[in-house]
């Protein structure tokens, strides 16, 4: 038999405590999907990171009424409105940004080397990481925001709908428009010489 809280503030707590376990288990689960989204739109780890706090601070907040079904999407909307704040706020520093940060691989694959790998492939394949994350961050904020949402987070149409607040046509529009942006940047960057790509 269950033990009944003594007082109010014993219950207040265990209710604290269970509100903290679902939300938890409902959404840490989705907290690489929403650094990779604040990472990609910011184009700044660190800003990234803020604004994922930020964002888990809201959602905690709003847990009890906002959330929906799809609890991963509901995440991402919150970031990007984050997003949508701090690019308001920071828009004169935003224009002037470096993007030479260096960061983790375009593809996480935990660091580490593949046994049938060379240190030339590596090499190869750090440096065409790195170009995709420079193309990528390059492009224009619908695009690139769509691009991720769909191709590296792997969302349908609809969720990336519903996180943008854009009709379900206009974000296959965006999506075909990035993919043949980044693909012409794409081109476009292994048609540089090798002088060009060692400066």
């Amino acid at each position: 038999m269950a033990k009944k809280p003594g007082n109010a503030s014993e219950f207040e707590a265990a209710l604290l405590a269970r509100r903290k376990a679902v939300f938890e288990s409902a959404v840490l689960m989705h907290l690489n999907s929403a650094y990779t989204l604040a990472r990609y739109l910011t184009r700044r780890g660190d800003v990234a990171e803020d604004l994922v706090q930020e964002a888990l601070l809201r959602a905690y907040r709003s847990f009890d009424e906002s959330r929906s079904s799809n609890v991963r999407a509901w995440l991402l909307t919150i970031v990007r409105n984050c997003f949508l704040t701090w690019k308001v706020r920071d828009r004169n520093e935003s224009a002037q940004r470096d993007f030479g940060e260096t960061g983790t691989s375009f593809e996480q694959d935990g660091g580490g080397a593949k046994e049938d790998e060379t240190p030339e492939s590596i090499l190869i394949r750090r440096e065409e990481d790195c170009t995709m994350r420079s193309l990528l961050e390059g492009l224009p904020h619908p695009f690139r925001e769509v691009l991720v949402l769909r191709d590296i987070e792997d969302m349908s149409y609809r969720e990336i709908a519903d996180i943008t607040g854009v009709p379900m046509g206009t974000v296959m529009s965006r999506l075909a428009r990035a993919r043949k942006l980044f693909a012409d940047a794409w081109k476009g960057s292994q048609m540089k010489s090798p002088k060009e790509m060692l400066r």
